[in-house]
């Protein structure tokens, strides 16, 4: 074994094991049997999933891989996405129960049921259809956490217009280069949202856009917060055109592989990928990996998923999967801290939340502010906790499942990604005997592996790459408008595999560890050492909130790791002089071994991230390698940038 496997090997060494609560296994959705009926017979398995929708017109084949990588699943199959997740629900009798529980971050709420659900997007398709919308045009949506978003979403879905969601933190050149991509005929905006107590100007921002993307016809605008906007020749209320159209309209089936929508992730090159989801494959592997790996009962349980719709999460877990469910939902518009840093466990508390998703970012910021916090509220409600977004470190799972899950609840670390359309890898709530830190093992009807660099299976113990060996129903499609780009990103790496950059390990149990994205693996002196693994055993620290690690050149390892750590608040003493820097060292190399001991560890008071929580590390590189620090328009706050900067040359190398 080499030095890097041993040294590194802090994560696999992870002893503490949570089994299931019995009574929750005893009526879980999911047993364990299902792994196996959907190793022997996969395709039977989906098609088994698909049955849990309405299908106006049942498929003729199950998948039809004759042309990898371009996958056709549920071939001959039609439905409808709005139909699945709104009429057929009222249709059954439960269209007085609640869709969505929406709050807004100044206190505001609306509560809308199955049926108010329906008649608001049937109303929303025929003003799409006055305004010239058709199906096959794509819409462009730049709106805050409010139900028109998921509304509007549903409209597109049930006249067959593919929809381009834009997270509503992007600039306006983000927004222009996704409309003019997809050449949207449509933007729904609003006049703005609400931040941390303050309106933002989204309106202002599409005003910007539009200028330059001459397939814009009209801007529809929801009033939300009623400060005075431009109003332009191709602007119209939301409340002039959406209110006065008729609450009946009949949804039109499409095809199985009819284009949904399309999602714009970051690329390396720049040029952001428009990532391709289509219709019958994507809501059958949504709407059964909800009811699976949460085990929702739709009947009794509230769910409540913390992020944004504007990210893939969002679609997939609080609009489509859940909805396709018939499941009662939360959405929430604001930030955590505001009023308050108990808003959340208010919300939990206020509608009694069962089942809570949210991103380890979030649970370490919670850390950071204390447990005394949510001991506040009463989150005795709760039963299934799930993490997204990132690999989840130990120390933060025992926390949130201790702190908030009061050390009953099993918590579910899910590994997917916008490309994948749906949760691929986690434990299941009713069987697993889950440990702090791992994603554990593929779901049924699910086949990942960690592989060598020439593609060969790693062995138990062994680290590698994350691929995906067989096509699977949720997957993207293609990037928009450029296969080859498609073929080249995805597919290139290892011949019939899918690799999507992410580093793994396989346990002595063939359990799954996620490390991050490969480019976030160090190599330092010859040997891999992970970003994760490095927090993960800074983070292990009792006085450490929160720490982001990056590699930075070095004449003499090549790369060299460099540490940016935020003290918890109640860290009592000295956080800022050399011994702390050296104890934190010196845990570092007794958890990790000597090879990974931080060059240089930087005490800051904030760390540069996105508005969905993620560390932009591409700017702490920069200030690593002394460069001039990159577009910051994507943080949540810049300033925390020249926080960081400032501090850079009184911290001291380790030599």
């Amino acid at each position: 074994m080499s030095q890097s496997q041993e040294t590194l090997s802090n994560l696999l060494q992870e002893t503490r094991r949570f089994a299931p609560p019995a009574e929750l296994a005893a009526s879980a959705n999911v047993k364990a049997d299902a792994y196996e009926r959907a190793a022997e017979d996969s395709l039977g398995f989906w098609a088994e999933q698909a049955e849990r929708l309405t299908w106006t017109k049942r498929w003729d084949n199950v998948l039809d891989w004759s042309n990898p990588p371009f996958a056709k699943w549920f071939v001959g199959g039609e439905l409808n996405v709005a139909y699945n997740c709104v009429d057929r629900h009222v249709e059954a009798g439960n269209g007085d129960k609640v869709a969505y529980y929406w709050e807004g971050e100044p206190g505001d709420s609306r509560t809308l049921t199955y049926a108010d659900l329906q008649r608001e997007v049937n109303k929303t398709a025929n003003a799409l259809l006055e305004l010239g919308v058709r199906k096959g045009d794509r819409v462009a949506i730049y709106l805050p956490m409010i139900p028109e978003l998921p509304i509007s979403m549903l409209a597109c879905a049930r006249i067959g217009a593919t929809h381009s969601v834009v997270f509503g933190g992007f600039s306006s050149s983000a927004l222009r280069t996704r409309i003019e991509d997809a050449q949207a005929k449509l933007v729904i905006t609003a006049d703005g949202g609400f931040r941390r107590g303050k309106p933002s100007d989204l309106k202002g921002i599409v005003d910007e856009a539009v200028t330059q993307t001459p397939t814009i016809e009209h801007v529809l605008v929801v009033r939300r917060t009623g400060e005075p906007v431009t109003v332009n020749d191709h602007d119209l209320w939301w409340h002039d055109v959406v209110d006065r159209q008729s609450d009946q309209h009949t949804p039109e089936p499409m095809d199985a592989e009819h284009p949904l929508y399309i999602l714009y992730t970051s690329g390396t090159t720049g040029k952001p990928k428009g990532i391709l989801h289509t219709t019958g494959g994507y809501l059958t592997q949504c709407a059964y990996t909800h009811w699976a790996v949460f085990d929702l009962k739709p009947e009794t349980d509230i769910y409540w998923c913390s992020a944004d719709i504007g990210w893939v999460t969002g679609h997939s877990y609080i609009v489509y999967g859940p909805l396709a469910n018939g499941s009662t939902n939360v959405i929430y518009e604001g930030t955590p801290d505001t009023p308050n840093r108990g808003r959340w466990w208010d919300i939990i508390q206020k509608y009694k939340v069962t089942i809570f998703y949210t991103a380890p970012t979030a649970i370490r910021t919670f850390m950071r502010w204390g447990e005394d916090i949510p001991a506040q509220y009463d989150l005795s409600s709760l039963r299934v906790l799930g993490s997204v977004g990132e690999p989840i470190n130990p120390e933060a799972y025992i926390w949130y499942r201790k702190h908030i899950g009061h050390d009953r609840t099993p918590v579910v670390d899910t590994w997917w990604q916008t490309e994948t359309g749906a949760i691929m890898i986690s434990p299941l709530p009713g069987v697993t005997e889950a440990k702090p830190g791992a994603a554990m093992r593929s779901l049924p009807g699910i086949a990942a592996d960690v592989v060598d660099d020439q593609g060969k299976p790693v062995p138990a113990g062994g680290g590698g790459f994350l691929v995906l060996k067989e096509p699977w129903p949720a997957m993207l499609r293609t990037i928009w408008g450029d296969d080859e780009r498609y073929v080249k990103t995805y597919w290139s790496r290892f011949e019939g595999l899918y690799f999507a950059g992410d580093g793994a390990k396989k346990d002595e149990d063939g359990d799954l560890w996620l490390l991050g994205r490969v480019d976030d693996v160090m190599l330092v002196s010859g040997h891999n050492i992970s970003t994760t693994e490095v927090e993960s055993a800074l983070v292990a620290h009792d006085k450490v909130a929160e720490a982001a690690v990056v590699g930075a050149t070095d004449p003499v390892t090549g790369q060299a790791i460099v540490a940016f750590v935020i003290p918890r608040g109640d860290a009592d003493g000295d956080v800022e002089g050399e011994e702390f820097l050296k104890e934190l060292r010196d845990h570092v190399a007794k958890t990790l071994g000597p090879i990974a001991k931080p060059r240089q560890i930087m005490i800051v008071p904030e760390l540069p991230k996105t508005r969905s929580g993620k560390i932009m590390r591409r700017l702490l590189r920069d200030v690593a390698e002394n460069r001039s620090i990159g577009d910051v328009t994507t943080l949540a706050d810049s300033t925390v940038m020249d926080l960081i900067a400032q501090k850079l040359p009184s911290a001291k190398s380790d030599d």
